[in-house]
Parts: C-alpha cells; structure tokens; sequence
C-alpha cells in the first residue's frame, strides 16, 4: 500500500454518500492510496458555546460508520480502509481534513435539508473551501439538454478558460485522464456575440469577426495543452472550443463523461475571500456526470 496521502469518503448514512464512497473506493484503488471514511457527527455550536466547531475523533459506537463498513465488506480494496468519527459542524471539519488528503469524496446531497436542493451545504463547504480536490457525486436522475459532443468511450472533461488558465486543473485533468485510460476532452468556450456600447440605448457591432475569436481561442488552448500533452504522451486532449455560456457546455458534455473538471477562483487582492465562480457553481448543480473542483495552484514567490 502507497504512503502518499488517503482519499477521503465523508459519509452520513444517506444513499447519496454511499454512492459517493463506492466512488472515493474506486479512486483510491486507481492511486494506490489508503481510503479513509469519515463521519462527522453535527451539533449544534450556535447552542454550545462550550465546544469547539471541530471536535477531535470519536472513538464511540457510529452507526454510520457500521454501515459504511457492511457496505464496502467483501470488496476487493476494502481490506485497508480506515474509518474515522468525529464530532463538530461538517461544513467546517471537511475542509479543514483536506490539507492532509489527495482527494475528497461527497454526495451531492446529504440527511438533512431540503429534498428539493440540488447540492447540499456540506459538499459547497468542501468544494469551496479545501485545499485538495474535492468530487461531488451526483444524485442519479438530472437531466441535461443537448448533446455531448465527440466521439463515445471514457472521457474526462476539462473546462478551460484561456484568459486565466490554472496549472491544478490543468495536471489534475491530465492525471486522471491517465488513470482512467480516457481521453480529455478540454471545453474552452469563447463570448459571442461579443456586444460594444457606444453610447446611452446604442449597441456598436463587434469589430472583429467571430471566425478570429475562435482561432485565437484555438490557438490558446493548444498553447495550454502543450506541455501536459508532453508530460501524458498517453492522453489524447482534444480542444472543443465553442461559443457562448461555458457552463451550459460543460453541462451538456457531463453526459456519459466519467468526470468533469473545474477550477475553483484564486483569491484576489479586493476579494480574498474563497470563491468558486458562477461557472463552478452551475456545473456543480447540474452536471450529470461527477464534477471535480480543483483548488488553485499556489501563486508564484
């Protein structure tokens, strides 16, 4: 067994994060890491004012944890699983256990909340706020309109966006790509119509053609895609390059994708709070497919 860092399952008992924890097995077995479940048991800390809103480990009876262990008996991997129970509020402890984890696995929805939500606070918590990759499982059953352009077999999708590509993303696509012997399908879609105001209620035409803005796109992403190319001989990346809402095509191409990958906004200067973005955001709501939220690479010194 490797001694690089776990791939954490959190689970709460719900079918949606045993689904989730088939997946987190699955990944762990792909990286030869060590699979670790956790549980974090909620209270009420608005009500506590004499506990901390991350307990340390319970070492007690966990029914959820009892099940996760009977859901995973007899699979093949399952052996070196370690499971962990904690006390504390789940939306803050999850992040946090994502400085020492390769991967972190949720469902998209948990127990508590309102059935009609699409994504539960715990997995934006996490999603917005760790520092390793974090997958969201999707409820099966969403819909998407459209088609998911390319050819059929594995793929992993990338959203890309050329005015501000990001290095985590980028490798993290490559790698599982990789490991999934799938090829990388990288969606950079460009504006358009591009719109120019001139004056109060007067809408200038765009001067350059939308024909430029694609091959100045294109351009771009092979630029991008160069030296990942280079370092995963193996991975065939294909640049899909479209006009419009980025989000409504990353979508669309989480039909029958074994992955979507996303980044997550840097922390800005006026803004230094963490943020996924609107594209993040809608992707996570609506892709079909399980929707990877990777982290920023750190800044340059």
């Amino acid at each position: 067994m490797s001694t690089t860092l776990p791939v954490i399952a959190a689970v709460d008992g719900s079918d949606d994060s045993l689904r989730a924890l088939d997946w987190a097995l699955e990944a762990a077995h792909r990286r030869e890491a060590r699979l670790r479940v956790v549980h974090v048991r909620q209270y009420a800390a608005w009500a506590q004012t004499d506990v901390l809103v991350a307990g340390p480990p319970d070492t007690g009876e966990d029914p959820v944890l009892d099940q996760a262990r009977a859901h995973l008996r007899g699979r093949a991997f399952a052996a070196a699983t370690e499971y962990v129970g904690m006390e504390g509020v789940p939306g803050a402890v999850l992040p946090e256990l994502g400085a020492d984890a390769q991967l972190m696995v949720l469902g998209s929805r948990g127990r508590g909340g309102f059935a009609s939500l699409l994504l539960g606070s715990n997995g934006l918590a996490a999603a917005r706020d760790a520092e390793c990759p974090v997958v969201v499982v999707p409820r099966p059953g969403r819909e998407v309109h459209g088609e998911a352009p390319g050819e059929s077999g594995p793929r992993v999708v990338l959203g890309l966006h050329v005015d501000s590509p990001d290095d985590a993303s980028l490798s993290f696509a490559f790698a599982e790509a990789a490991l999934r012997g799938a090829r990388l399908q990288v969606v950079a879609a460009y504006p358009w119509p591009v719109q120019t105001w001139a004056a109060a209620g007067q809408i200038m035409p765009p001067v350059i053609d939308e024909v430029s803005i694609e091959s100045e796109t294109r351009v771009l992403a092979d630029g991008f895609l160069a030296p990942y190319r280079e370092r995963h001989p193996d991975v065939r990346a294909e640049p899909y390059v479209v006009p419009g809402d980025a989000a409504g095509h990353l979508v669309a191409a989480s039909r029958d994708a074994e992955l979507v990958v996303v980044g997550r906004h840097r922390r800005r200067l006026l803004a230094p709070a963490r943020m996924m973005g609107s594209v993040t955001h809608a992707v996570l709501l609506h892709a079909v497919s399980p929707v990877a939220v990777v982290p920023p690479a750190p800044p340059e010194e």
